[in-house]
């Protein structure tokens, strides 16, 4: 189950991001891999954006951070600089990212509280660790410096939902064979799409 969608607005507002591989390939399954995406979102935290959580699936990433500069600057920071990282130190010339993305503008507590939980499942629900704090790659993990909560939108009683069996009470029922389905692709320098069809796709 996943949490509704509100389109992003640009207005400084903290939003949920998604982005998958170019062809759903399971890149970041790859130790090397996984660790430079991880290195690179720090890279441009405080500058681009302020990082409040994320976690490194195989083959797509969930971002929940706040802009400094628009969104799609913020995003474009993320994977362009991810991809010039990885021809200069992995070597790679192939391409990393689909087109396009999925933004959720975050409303409030409630809403933010859905999110972190929908991510922290991300790799239970694919069987890649027990509990969310196992995942290496997830800022659930222990070690990760993070940026504060916006003012109005502080979790309530996170750590009794992580972990939970059925996830959080998310408003949308779309089933997927995955966590994630692509749809509504829109050119540009960017990637999938991955939430359902309920608003614009971005470009970045």
């Amino acid at each position: 189950m996943r949490p509704t969608r509100e389109h992003a607005t640009n207005t400084g507002q903290t939003y949920m991001v998604t982005t998958s591989t170019w062809g759903r390939r399971t890149l970041f399954q790859a130790e090397p891999w996984s660790k430079l995406m991880i290195n690179t979102l720090y890279h441009y935290r405080g500058s681009a954006y302020l990082l409040h959580e994320f976690v490194i699936m195989p083959d797509h990433i969930h971002v929940l951070l706040t802009p400094l500069t628009s969104l799609e600057k913020a995003v474009q920071f993320i994977k362009g600089g991810f991809s010039y990282r990885a021809k200069k130190e992995l070597g790679s010339n192939m391409d990393v990212w689909q087109k396009g993305f999925s933004d959720h503008r975050i409303r409030d507590a409630s809403d933010h509280r859905l999110h972190v939980i929908y991510m922290r499942q991300n790799p239970v629900k694919r069987n890649l660790c027990e509990q969310p704090e196992d995942y290496s790659y997830s800022s659930a993990h222990a070690g990760f410096e993070l940026d504060g909560v916006p003012q109005g939108l502080k979790p309530i009683a996170l750590g009794a939902a992580v972990g939970a069996p059925e996830g959080a009470p998310f408003q949308s029922k779309t089933t997927a064979p995955s966590d994630d389905v692509p749809s509504h692709n829109k050119a540009g320098n960017g990637v999938a799409r991955l939430m359902p069809a309920d608003k614009t796709n971005k470009t970045a």
